[in-house]
């Protein structure tokens, strides 16, 4: 019980944003775009940037409707529990680089 309270009294420790990738399991676009985001990430050095998360836009069309995804590839970054940034059809490292640079360092 006393590690509980003691749990709960320790300052918020900041998450890490999450980078949402909604995609189609039989778009070869959307494999490219899984390679772009793999490079960007690596190049950067910054693995432990995000939290990277795969969504099937079809099978959790739920999810893509919430987060209102019209098309895929999409990448959403989700900082503080709110969409900070989108960025449907992207065509290459550039625009990915260009949307995760706010959180990249």
């Amino acid at each position: 019980m006393a590690e509980s309270i003691a749990a709960a009294r320790r300052p918020h420790r900041e998450e890490r944003p999450r980078l949402v990738f909604f995609h189609s399991g039989i778009s070869g676009r959307c494999r490219r775009v899984e390679g772009f985001i793999a490079q960007v990430l690596q190049r950067r050095r910054n693995h432990g940037t995000f939290v990277l998360h795969k969504v099937d836009a079809v099978e959790r069309a739920d999810l893509a409707e919430r987060f209102r995804v019209r098309g895929v590839p999409a990448l959403l970054v989700v900082a503080d529990r709110r969409v900070q940034a989108r960025l449907e059809q992207p065509h290459g490292c550039r625009d990915i680089e260009a949307l995760l640079a706010p959180w990249m360092r």
